[in-house]
């Protein structure tokens, strides 16, 4: 969900949200199904792609998240840079309950681009933490869900070029 926060000098400042439950809540049905479907006799490999969601395993998945939302944030540069304000990061694992993109747009950026940035970097978020505990629990798959989460990311880097600059065509005499 996106939400406005301020209009300065011509721009708005907008904040993409994604809340956590949302995202491990997806993951979850998607390493469910994954584990449900999967081809094996061992009931082990079944209950470890299923088992993404429990203490100790989360934790990947939210290191995974992590990265991937910077990755986000680092894509939407032209709007998102922003002013150095804590200069000491640390590596620190934290489970954020949201977590947020903060923008600059120009006041004419459309409302429904902003919905649809917004959900295509859930589905980029969520397929990345799902190819990673693939990676682990059935490589067979992993290439499948690097895939979707390309798509998600070309997507949102094709939505990123139309709206950065503006369409200029040339006239023509006749």
């Amino acid at each position: 969900m996106s939400c406005f926060l301020e209009e300065k000098e011509g721009t708005l400042i907008v904040v993409l949200t994604f809340n956590r439950d949302q995202l491990l809540y997806d993951i979850k049905n998607y390493a469910y199904i994954e584990g449900s479907v999967m081809e094996t006799e061992n009931d082990h490999n079944h209950h470890m792609t299923q088992d993404v969601g429990e203490e100790g395993n989360v934790d990947r998945i939210t290191r995974v998240l992590d990265l991937s939302m910077a990755k986000c944030r680092e894509l939407l540069y032209p709007y998102t840079k922003h002013e150095v304000i804590r200069p000491v990061l640390d590596n620190r694992l934290r489970e954020r309950k949201v977590y947020g993109i903060v923008m600059s747009v120009p006041k004419d950026f459309s409302q429904t681009s902003l919905m649809l940035l917004e959900r295509l970097i859930h589905e980029y978020l969520v397929c990345k933490a799902v190819e990673e505990w693939m990676s682990f629990t059935n490589p067979s798959k992993t290439h499948t869900w690097a895939e979707k989460a390309a798509d998600a990311m070309r997507e949102i880097r094709s939505n990123l070029n139309a709206r950065i600059g503006r369409v200029r065509r040339k006239l023509h005499p006749f």
